[in-house]
């Protein structure tokens, strides 16, 4: 390898670098600085050469930087040590530091990188993620004390059905309907007191609980809870589980993803149509997949994929339309690292496949 001559102008490193090179002093002054730091902090050569180089830090920095500045003086090198410091128009920048002691010279050589704009992004950052973890805390709290209090009036219509003495009624509709009732309100109790325990038991750090549940029972358990809707609706059902009926996962995420994609398709079916629904399972590799279709309206997607399981979004006119059902599928699946995808037409119905890692 060709040595570099001597009388090559290595001066010029100095001169053109972007990055800020310094030697500075042990006596805490500045003995030559380049011109790119002379233009970032704003000052002239015989401004920054005159005052101690504390002068040109940030208050708050001083003290730490004196601490490592007694180290190069103990001949001990300095890497990526960040301070800030104060430019002339009084702005501040963040400086990351090499800095090599030179004992026998009593001198530091120094380079520094402008990291201002790293700082400020952590910053950002910082706050965009303290400020969701409050919303996500509020957002906890609010909902614990939502289902905590709408347990009172559930066990108010609870007792009240207890009440009543359904001896003295003969007609069979009217008794069905109370079964239904009762059974409905029996179940909103139960969801109710697994949504509080969920809650309570992630105020103390704990994951969300996962077993293996069997895919038909957990379907029944949804389909017995909406059975009058189902009943009104002329609403059919094609199942098929033979491939695979268990999955290791969270039963109120699967009952919840059951309710929310049944309610939908009974609520978006065509008009003068009764909605029928297929749902199967496949094993795919490790892999399980539950495949939810419906013939109902359907999404246009090259308007709305993108949008399909945002929170708050609409696709069609329902009075009963909130825009959260397929918000809340979509985190239940992912926070438990399963997948979700959508095929669809409009007027022909839309297809949910669900992969959940087993």
């Amino acid at each position: 390898m060709q040595e570099v001559s001597k009388d090559y102008d290595l001066e010029m490193f100095f001169e053109i670098s972007e990055d800020f090179l310094c030697i500075a002093g042990y006596d805490g002054y500045f003995k030559r600085v380049n011109p790119a730091f002379l233009k970032a902090l704003g000052y002239s050569k015989k401004e920054i050469f005159s005052k101690p180089i504390d002068k040109f830090i940030f208050p708050e920095d001083r003290t730490r930087t004196n601490t490592q500045r007694e180290g190069l003086i103990k001949n001990t090198s300095l890497f990526h040590f960040e301070n800030r410091y104060v430019t002339k128009n009084k702005n501040i920048i963040w400086l990351s530091w090499t800095s090599i002691p030179l004992a026998k010279d009593k001198l530091v050589y120094a380079i520094a990188k402008d990291i201002t704009f790293k700082k400020q992004m952590e910053e950002e950052r910082y706050h965009l993620l303290s400020n969701l973890h409050k919303r996500n805390k509020d957002l906890k709290q609010l909902s614990y004390r939502t289902s905590h209090d709408l347990r009172s009036p559930v066990n108010n219509i609870m007792a009240l059905i207890d009440l009543m003495d359904i001896s003295k009624i003969e007609d069979e509709d009217t008794l069905e309907l109370i079964s239904l009732l009762k059974l409905s309100t029996e179940g909103l109790k139960i969801n109710l007191n697994e949504f509080v325990d969920d809650i309570s038991q992630n105020d103390h750090g704990l994951l969300i609980s996962l077993e293996e549940l069997n895919i038909t029972k957990c379907l029944e358990t949804v389909r017995k809870s909406i059975n009058y809707l189902i009943d009104c609706s002329n609403t059919t059902f094609k199942i098929n589980f033979l491939d695979v009926n268990t999955v290791k996962f969270n039963k109120t995420y699967l009952e919840s993803i059951f309710l929310n994609l049944i309610t939908n398709s009974i609520k978006y079916t065509k008009p003068n149509h009764s909605p029928a629904i297929a749902i199967t399972t496949k094993k795919i590799g490790n892999d399980i997949q539950i495949i939810f279709t419906d013939q109902g309206l359907g999404f246009d997607m090259d308007k709305d994929k993108k949008k399909i399981f945002g929170l708050n979004e609409k696709f069609h006119h329902h009075a009963d339309s909130k825009g959260v059902g397929l918000y809340l599928i979509y985190n239940y699946i992912t926070s438990l690292r399963g997948e979700i995808e959508v095929e669809s037409k409009i007027n022909e119905g839309a297809t949910f496949i669900i992969t959940i890692p087993n």
